[in-house]
């Protein structure tokens, strides 16, 4: 298996939702924030070559909509989702998967384009695209402090196109053994994260159980989740894993770097950068 990984932009969050019920104090120390006290974050994602397979691995958050929307995320940086693919040597057109790791708009944005005549259809014209049942009843049906996070645009086209599938209909394993898929229900229902092997080098996708580095420490939970309690014991669990087993793991949203290791210390798990 062949990694590429994606830079589709960047854009800014408030640093205190991202870092939960950590003082800024602390956190604008690993992340500045500027006058509003927001903070750049990456939107990194992830193109697999294995096999005959070109998975794409989230699809960042797209540009279909209006201004006043992107008015609050400040979008920035050189990149998007069509550039870095084309950079990889391939086109739109040759992506065969596209796995969602949840559908929060700057995971799915992506997935879905604007046409010339106003309607949306799905970015990835002969992809498969894989969600879960249990995650899409949570998004299209979703509970009013998540619901600004769930856009019908982004979600309800895939199905409508007929590409969407659900990884529970591949019995788990719509990539064959080489790709695990974990799930979390802290941050949101069913969220995936991908771990495999690729040039040697076992990596894990953090998505949004650990966005950044600075994610790493276990009480640095982020405002957004849903269960935070349940975050932190998953994190506990996937980062033990991954310090014990060498696995690298993959930062979505950290701007600064695009991987870390995990370590055991006395102080707890630690990120090796």
């Amino acid at each position: 298996m062949h990694l590429h990984t994606l830079d589709t932009g960047l854009f800014k969050l408030d640093g205190g939702a991202m870092f939960g019920v950590v003082p800024k104090s602390i956190w604008h120390k690993l992340n500045p924030a500027d006058d509003n006290n927001m903070c750049t974050w990456a939107m990194r994602c992830l193109l697999l070559e294995h096999g005959d397979r070109l998975i794409l691995v989230d699809t960042g958050i797209g540009d279909k909509q209006d201004a006043k929307f992107f008015s609050h995320y400040y979008l920035h940086g050189e990149g998007s989702l069509e550039s870095s693919i084309q950079k990889a040597g391939f086109s739109l057109a040759e992506v065969t998967d596209v796995l969602l790791t949840h559908l929060h708009f700057d995971h799915v944005g992506g997935a879905v384009r604007r046409q010339a005549d106003g309607s949306l259809r799905p970015t990835f014209t002969n992809a498969r695209y894989w969600s879960n049942r249990r995650h899409w009843a949570w998004a299209v049906q979703p509970n009013a402090r998540e619901r600004a996070s769930f856009l019908a645009e982004n979600i309800l086209p895939l199905q409508e196109s007929g590409q969407l599938h659900f990884v529970e209909d591949a019995d788990n394993q719509p990539f064959g053994p080489e790709i695990e898929l974990i799930t979390v229900d802290g941050h949101t229902e069913q969220m995936m994260l991908p771990l495999f092997t690729a040039g040697g080098t076992r990596y894990l996708f953090g998505a949004d159980l650990v966005p950044s580095a600075a994610h790493v420490p276990l009480p640095y939970v982020m405002g957004y989740d849903m269960r935070p309690l349940q975050t932190l014991e998953e994190k506990a669990r996937i980062l033990g894993r991954c310090a014990d087993e060498g696995i690298t793991l993959l930062l979505e949203h950290d701007h600064q770097r695009p991987t870390c290791a995990i370590e055991r210390t006395e102080r707890g798990l630690k990120a090796v950068l």
